[in-house]
C-alpha cells in the first residue's frame, strides 16, 4: 500500500504526466485567457488552500490587471487518497460581497469542495464566481461544477506535484506524477 512507503519511494514508484516546461506553457496560456476575462472587473482572487497555492503563486505574477487576493480553506482529502466529508477551516469573508470573485484550485476531481466553496461565495454575495484550475482529472463521472479555466486534463489516477500531495508530500514538485496503478 502506498501509504507505508517513504515520499521518495512514493516519488519513484510513480509516472511523470506533466513536466515543468509543460506546467509553465501552462500558466502563460491560463494567464492570458483570464486576463482577457477579467482585465476590467478587478477581481477578488481566492485561493483553496493548501493544494493551490503552488498554481496561485505562479499564476498571480503573470496577471497584469489589479487584484485582491485572499484564499479560503476547505478539504476532503486529510492527507489520504480519496475524498471525505467537506470540512472548513476559512471560508469566504466579506470582502466577496458585490465582487467578481477568481477562485483558484489546484484540481478538479470530483468537484465538490469547489462547488461547497463557489456556493459560500455566492451566499456571501459574491456577484460573480469564475473558476480557473490547473488539472481536471477525467473520472468519467458526472461533477457539480464545470471551471471556467482549465490549464490541463489529467488520467483517472492519484497524482501529485505542483501544489498536490500524496500523503502529505510532494507539493513542492515543478511537475505533476501520478501513483502506478
Amino acid at each position: 500500500m502506498t501509504d507505508s512507503l517513504s515520499p521518495r519511494q512514493l516519488l519513484e514508484k510513480s509516472d511523470l504526466i506533466f513536466c515543468e516546461d509543460e506546467i509553465r506553457a501552462v500558466m502563460l496560456r491560463l494567464a492570458a485567457e483570464i486576463t482577457r476575462e477579467l482585465a476590467e472587473s478587478e477581481p477578488l482572487v481566492l485561493c483553496v488552500m493548501g493544494g493551490a497555492v503552488v498554481f496561485t503563486g505562479q499564476l498571480l505574477t503573470l496577471l497584469n490587471f489589479p487584484l485582491e487576493f485572499d484564499y479560503v480553506q476547505a478539504s476532503r482529502y486529510h492527507k489520504g487518497t480519496s475524498g471525505q466529508q467537506l470540512v472548513w477551516k476559512v471560508t469566504p469573508g466579506d470582502n466577496v460581497r458585490g465582487r467578481t470573485v477568481l477562485l483558484l484550485d489546484d484540481i478538479l476531481d470530483e468537484g465538490h469542495t469547489l462547488a461547497a466553496v463557489q456556493e459560500r461565495c455566492l451566499q456571501a454575495g459574491a456577484e460573480r464566481v469564475v473558476i480557473a484550475v490547473l488539472a481536471e482529472k477525467d473520472t468519467g463521472l458526472d461533477k457539480p461544477i464545470r471551471a471556467d479555466f482549465v490549464g490541463l486534463q489529467l488520467p483517472n489516477r492519484y497524482v501529485f506535484g505542483c501544489g498536490m500531495d500524496v500523503h502529505g508530500w510532494w507539493r513542492n514538485l515543478p511537475s505533476i506524477y501520478a501513483l502506478k496503478d
